[in-house]
């Protein structure tokens, strides 16, 4: 592979797969992993925390320019922290999940994270994915995916998840919640999830993550020998 640090950018829907497998991807690259829904995520917590409604475009959006997040790699692990505090656990519940899809539609606060999101990419050698990286954070990113998989499948995966961490889940309730979040993040008026037009569409219902990985970076090869 040649040398150049490529701006990968990795969206779709809620239990796709797209943590797992980025950050697998980052990994094997050598590259910053950055996880654009956890940012959403770190301000829907931050809001919750100072009393900041879901409708208060003005406060959400100056409690999200005010937020220093940061991504930190060590030991295998990606860890978030927002304001010098480690979220990385907190930010991952069911409620936290709908404030941050609620707030994500304010276009004040998408102005204020694709801000964030484009500093932080902007060197290369980055794995960036959410809902709208490779139709408006980075249009230009060198290579883009869209990973899918069916709804029952993503519903599965998201409750093993919850299940694993100790959460008191309901499995039909959380293919449920990730239908009404398919609904909110397609139907939003500003950075709408959809697939770039010259994204690759991988569907990961019957793959392992193993497989969409090598499948990726088969991809990115072609791409860095151009």
């Amino acid at each position: 592979m040649g040398n150049k640090r490529l701006i990968i950018a990795i969206d779709g829907p809620s239990g796709a797969g797209k943590s797992t497998v980025a950050k697998a991807l980052a990994k094997r690259l050598g590259y910053l992993y950055i996880d654009t829904g956890a940012m959403y995520r770190a301000l829907a917590l931050k809001a919750k925390e100072n009393g900041i409604e879901t409708n208060d475009e003005n406060g959400l959006t100056k409690l999200a320019s005010e937020l220093d997040i940061n991504f930190i790699n060590t030991d295998n692990q990606t860890y978030i922290f927002c304001n010098g505090q480690n979220i990385t656990e907190t930010i991952r519940t069911p409620e936290i999940s709908m404030i941050a899809s609620e707030i994500s539609k304010s276009a004040g606060v998408r102005q204020e994270m694709v801000k964030k999101q484009r500093q932080m990419g902007r060197m290369g050698g980055v794995v960036l994915e959410g809902r709208d990286i490779g139709t408006v954070v980075f249009p230009d990113a060198d290579v883009k995916f869209y990973l899918d998989a069916d709804l029952d499948e993503r519903g599965r995966r998201r409750y093993k998840e919850l299940v694993e961490k100790g959460q008191e889940v309901d499995l039909e309730q959380t293919i449920k919640d990730i239908m009404q979040r398919d609904l909110s993040d397609m139907k939003r008026n500003h950075s709408p999830l959809r697939k770039a037009e010259d994204a690759i569409l991988i569907d990961s219902t019957n793959l392992s993550v193993e497989e969409v990985i090598k499948e990726m970076i088969n991809i990115i090869s072609q791409t860095k020998e151009r």
